[in-house]
């Protein structure tokens, strides 16, 4: 599977957006993941290897902690890729508005 194919399966499952949410604020133990989800440990620890597979995560190792870091580098990938189609969708409207006052242009002048 291609690097971008896992942050786009990765970012598929909501928990795992919350989870990166949430590590966008700072590092944090498994047990403070589990924290506000009504999941068990061992599913939470699925999701971050999900989520470190994609290169999204990491975990780190403080004393007798391991903390799970957020790595935005993939996600800017991800980004230049929707930009793409962002700018598709910009350019879509501008020519949609373009139309749309073309046609009310028209209508006044009927009206008229």
């Amino acid at each position: 599977m291609e690097p971008l194919d896992r942050v786009f399966s990765a970012l598929a499952d909501p928990t795992r957006r919350a989870i990166l949410a949430r590590l966008a604020g700072g590092e944090a133990t498994v047990n403070e993941l589990v924290a506000p989800f009504a999941l068990s440990q061992p599913t939470i620890s699925k999701h971050l290897k999900v989520l470190e597979g994609a290169g999204l995560v990491s975990r780190g190792r403080s004393a007798q902690f391991r903390p799970v870091r957020l790595n935005p580098g993939p996600l800017a990938g991800a980004a230049r890729w929707l930009g793409d189609f962002n700018r598709f969708w910009e350019e879509s409207f501008d020519q949609l508005a373009i139309v749309a006052k073309d046609l009310q242009q028209k209508e006044k002048d009927r009206a008229g």
